[in-house]
């Protein structure tokens, strides 16, 4: 037993030593009075604007330790904002969204890579209704430093745009496509302004 005991403290020696031991990266909280997730989609011949007033995410993130920084996110669909009631409604019936039915869309990352430079990669499932979607997703990490309001908390910030053809997730039909009223593409960004204490 004793000689046991020794084995597995030396192999847990090595393994330390090694560096195959990796602390969790830092987890960031969002700042919800500065961070959005907004969009934009063709009517006709204007764009009509748009975000979500309800989202959260649990978020892991360290550049220099990617093999452990993660991130999920959550929007409640029945927040969708476009300064405009009954547009606002039509977008969480079924024509669209189903929002009764499908009231959240996800987002869970399975890995974080550097492209460069500021740039990285998440790649993760997406789902939105009844699709679910892998996806590779650049965003930018606009760097980290200790709050000016507050010297005990450091403030982080990531941005992500992207574009989606919202037939992929059965987002509507044809129907309003067709008719030249909706397009078919959303464009989105997400804006993120992060903390933790230090």
């Amino acid at each position: 037993m004793k000689k046991l005991s020794q084995t597995i403290l030396a192999l847990s020696i090595v393994i330390a030593a090694s560096g195959m031991v990796y602390a969790d990266a830092p987890k960031w909280k969002i700042d919800p009075a500065h961070a959005g997730i907004y969009f934009s989609i063709d009517h006709i011949f204007s764009k009509v604007k748009g975000h979500f007033e309800d989202f959260d995410a649990e978020i892991y993130f360290d550049p220099n330790n990617l093999d452990q920084s993660r991130a999920s996110f959550t929007v409640k669909v029945d927040s969708i904002d476009t300064n405009n009631t009954k547009r606002d409604g039509h977008l969480r019936s079924d024509d669209f969204f189903g929002a009764k039915k499908f009231p959240e869309m996800r987002f869970e990352s399975a890995a974080v890579t550097h492209l460069g430079g500021n740039l990285y990669m998440v790649d993760g499932t997406m789902t939105i209704k009844d699709v679910s979607r892998r996806v590779k997703l650049p965003f930018t990490f606009l760097g980290a430093q200790p709050n000016p309001f507050n010297p005990k908390q450091e403030v982080a910030g990531f941005e992500l745009s992207m574009t989606i053809d919202r037939f992929d997730y059965n987002v509507g039909t044809g129907k309003f496509l067709d008719l030249g009223v909706v397009g078919k593409y959303v464009e989105v960004l997400i804006t993120l302004e992060v903390t933790r204490k230090i």
